[in-house]
């Protein structure tokens, strides 16, 4: 299984969202909502979830998964790295 790089990551949430930062400003710990995050919203996590069922073939259709995956990137990476199959498409 392929290991989804950080970049990858970014460039998913740059196409994906509106940004209040740039992308070079995210780190794998940074908060991507609520205080201190990169100011995604509830339209921006929609988004992203698309984004991601459309690029991995992953379905995030549970409100807490999506919480928990969506924190950071690096939340999100490791996330996706216990999915079956990701990569792999």
């Amino acid at each position: 299984m392929a290991e989804v790089s950080l970049d990858e990551l970014k460039k998913l949430v740059v196409e994906n969202c509106v940004l209040k930062i740039k992308p070079e400003e995210i780190g794998e710990g940074t908060p991507l909502f609520g205080p201190g995050s990169v100011g995604l919203d509830s339209l921006d996590a929609l988004q992203l979830t698309v984004a991601i069922e459309q690029q991995f073939g992953i379905v995030i259709n549970d409100a807490e998964v999506a919480r928990q995956a969506l924190q950071s990137l690096g939340a999100l990476r490791r996330w996706l790295a216990q999915q079956p199959g990701v990569g792999a498409k």
